[in-house]
C-alpha cells in the first residue's frame, strides 16, 4: 500500500507543477507577452521572414507609444491577420511624403534602418506631397522595406486599439538573436 501511495502522491505532484506551469503560460500569453513569427518581407532589412520575436503586450500601459517602435498589430481590414511596422507619426503628427522622404511635423526623418525610399502607389491613401494629420488614438505605421509593404500608406493610420504590443527581442535565427532597440533620438520619439 505504501507503494501504491507513493507513486499516486508522486503523480499528483507532477500534475500540480504541470497545471501551475500551464497556468502561468497562460498569464503571460494572454498579459504579458507572446511570440510572434514574421512573415514576409514588408520589414526586411530589420527583420526577415521566419525571424521569431517576442512582443511586450503590456509596454503601452507603462509608457506611451514612441516614433521607431516596431509593433505588431491587427490589420484593420482583417483582423484574423497581424502585421508587424514600425511606427512612424503620432495623434496629431503631420505626415508629409516628397520625392522618396517623410516628413515628420515638418522635419525630414533620418531613416537608417529601411532598405528603399519610401514609395507611394496612385491609388494609395497618401498622396505624394499632401499633408496629412494622423488622427486622435491613431497612428501612422510603415514597413522598413518600402516597396514591399502594406502599410498607412496603403490603409491609413491604425487605431491604437489594434496593437497588440511591442516588438523586444528576436529569439530566431540564434545568431541575430538580442533586444530590439528603437532606433530613433529619444528627442523624436515623442
Amino acid at each position: 500500500m505504501n507503494i501504491v501511495k507513493a507513486t499516486l502522491d508522486f503523480v499528483m505532484d507532477i500534475l500540480e507543477t504541470i497545471t501551475f506551469v500551464g497556468s502561468l503560460f497562460i498569464v503571460i500569453y494572454l498579459f504579458i507577452m507572446m511570440p510572434n513569427q514574421v512573415k514576409g518581407v514588408s520589414m526586411e532589412p530589420t527583420f526577415k521572414s521566419g525571424d521569431y520575436i517576442l512582443t511586450l503586450k503590456i509596454t503601452y500601459k507603462l509608457r506611451p507609444i514612441e516614433r521607431g517602435d516596431v509593433i505588431v498589430f491587427k490589420s484593420p481590414r482583417n483582423p484574423e491577420i497581424e502585421y508587424i511596422k514600425r511606427v512612424i507619426g503620432l495623434p496629431g503628427d503631420k505626415i508629409v511624403i516628397a520625392n522618396g522622404q517623410v516628413f515628420v511635423n515638418n522635419k525630414l526623418l533620418n531613416e537608417t534602418y529601411i532598405s528603399a525610399t519610401t514609395n507611394l502607389w496612385e491609388n494609395g491613401f497618401v498622396k505624394e506631397n499632401q499633408p496629412l494629420i494622423v488622427p486622435e488614438n491613431h497612428v501612422f505605421v510603415m514597413g522598413d522595406n518600402r516597396p514591399r509593404s502594406s502599410d498607412s500608406r496603403d490603409f491609413g493610420p491604425i487605431a491604437i486599439s489594434l496593437i497588440e504590443g511591442v516588438v523586444f527581442y528576436r529569439y530566431y535565427p540564434p545568431q541575430k538573436a538580442g533586444f530590439i532597440k528603437n532606433p530613433l533620438p529619444k528627442s523624436l520619439r515623442k
